[in-house]
């Protein structure tokens, strides 16, 4: 059955060809035809009816004002960002360096295979940083640096500075953790220049996946950066690499082992394999993690303490946004408007040893719903306008909210409250120490890539020659030649520094 028409890329030569996303035999599909290297037929989401259901979830499209490239050799060949991009930067990565003390065999970005070093300077990433701040109307509240790894780098301490300098209100990097767990005091120095989040890889409780995904085992490490951010109480999302086979039977027992550390990890962001290099597509189909696979192995593994109806995707809590931007007499200054197949999410709660995901005691439809209509009747007006709304909203949280059900010390009531008649975010902060987000993004390669998806990306990749490029195009087409543009050989390398 015809889903929708799309571009998507060949595999091969990564040229964009005109593509078909299809439902058959349960499951949602994605084929084109590249007059050079044939068809290609792949899986896009495992579960049509997940998929059918998570289309209700559309988000607006808030573009930004000031593109820096334009398309006129169509989308997705003048990334940049271009004016046909639906929306802005809520997350934007550097990497700072190509670099790194691991070679990976699923890694993407890798200067042992390339040969060359991309590393761009002091100078450059402050330019870069500034490009994403300069976006506008909103301004990229969130840096990631990435790489590589980052921790090589002898600056990353004032890189950290750095971008608390150029007005980033959140900053985290992407680590494998071997430099934080070796080096005593090392999270205490990141933390100490205003790191916020340390953005973990962390493939499973046993050694056999990092054996597979990273060439050795590595798992002590982990568990030694872990202990060392807690003594610098820097806080930690870890970042499992899901590939079938491999470590798909450990989701339950990393969530499992996030619980038991929720003093310091904030939540889990599940990510399965993405097939960047060349990849036989039968291959590729093997091997393949998709979004509905990670719910239904996550309701297995938690013997249905987390079920597929406690997953939403991102763009279901733009009406928060909405909400809250409208009783601010403005619009909301960051929306998480990204394409709704691009991943799924849970809050989840712990009770002595029970897990409680926020569906249990939210209706989390009905509140949604009810922010949504709350938004527009604030923004079109009338006579005490506010103070209606707001009655109305305390009026109907005893509706939305099972306070039986509540974990101990939650009471969503007084946070919803302070929210709305005070606009008191500080009880917030109970909610998040005391909970785990668990979530799945499904970053796309040249085999499901989606066009659709693209346009609707909001994590967003800063490059030296002042584009802002999105996550899944960097990855599929861009990496290679801006890496050839901006790096020098290895064997320049003493050269270069």
């Amino acid at each position: 059955m015809h889903i929708k028409k799309t571009k998507s890329l060949c595999p091969e030569c990564l040229k964009p060809l005109d593509a078909e996303v299809y439902e058959e035999d349960g499951k949602i599909r994605i084929k084109k035809e590249c007059p050079e290297h044939g068809c290609f037929d792949n899986t896009y989401w495992s579960d049509a009816e997940e998929y059918k259901e998570v289309s209700s979830y559309v988000p607006t499209i808030k573009g930004i004002n000031n593109p820096q490239t334009s398309n006129e050799s169509g989308c997705p060949n003048a990334c940049g960002l271009c004016e046909e991009h639906e929306t802005s930067t809520i997350l934007g990565l550097i990497d700072v360096t190509n670099r790194c003390n691991l070679k990976c065999p699923v890694c993407f970005a890798n200067a042992a295979v390339s040969k060359k070093l991309f590393e761009p300077s002091y100078e450059e990433i402050r330019q870069m940083l500034k490009n994403l701040r300069g976006l506008e109307p909103v301004p990229t509240p969130a840096i990631q640096y990435a790489g590589g790894e980052p921790t090589v780098r002898k600056d990353i301490v004032e890189l950290i500075k750095l971008a608390k300098e150029e007005g980033f209100s959140h900053t985290q990097i992407a680590t494998n953790g071997l430099r934080i767990g070796r080096k005593e005091g090392f999270a205490q120095e990141l933390a100490d220049a205003g790191l916020n989040t340390v953005y973990l890889q962390f493939d499973g409780v046993t050694e056999e996946p990092y054996i597979y995904n990273r060439g050795k085992n590595i798992l002590h490490y982990k568990l030694k950066a872990i202990e060392n951010c807690r003594k610098a109480g820097l806080g930690i999302v870890l970042v499992p690499t899901l590939v079938k086979g491999v470590n798909d039977d450990q989701i339950g027992d990393i969530i499992r082992f996030a619980i038991k550390n929720i003093d310091i990890i904030h939540g889990v962001n599940f990510q399965p394999v993405a097939f960047a290099g060349r990849t036989p597509a039968e291959e590729v189909e093997k091997q393949r993690i998709t979004i509905p696979d990670f719910m239904h192995l996550t309701c297995k593994q938690t013997d249905k303490q987390i079920e597929l109806k406690d997953f939403y995707p991102p763009s279901a809590v733009e009406s928060v946004s909405d909400f809250i931007g409208a009783l601010d007499d403005k619009d909301p200054s960051v929306i998480l408007n990204c394409h709704q197949h691009c991943g799924m999410a849970t809050y989840i709660f712990v009770e002595d040893d029970k897990i409680i995901p926020i569906t249990h005691f939210i209706d989390v439809d009905r509140f949604l719903e009810f922010l949504g209509h709350s938004a527009e009747r604030l923004d079109n007006g009338g006579f005490a306008i506010k103070p209606r709304v707001l009655a109305s909203a305390l009026k109907e949280l005893p509706k939305i909210l099972d306070e039986e059900e509540s974990p101990e010390g939650i009471n969503m009531k007084n946070i919803l409250t302070n929210i709305f008649k005070k606009k008191s975010y500080d009880a917030l902060g109970d909610f998040h120490k005391k909970s785990l987000l668990i979530s799945c993004m499904h970053f796309m390669d040249p085999f499901n890539f989606d066009q659709d998806r693209v346009k609707k990306c909001v994590i967003h990749y800063a490059v030296p020659d002042g584009r802002i490029i999105p996550f899944c195009t960097m990855n599929s087409i861009y990496r290679q030649s801006i890496e050839d543009e901006f790096s020098v050989p290895i064997k320049s390398v003493h050269k270069f520094h």
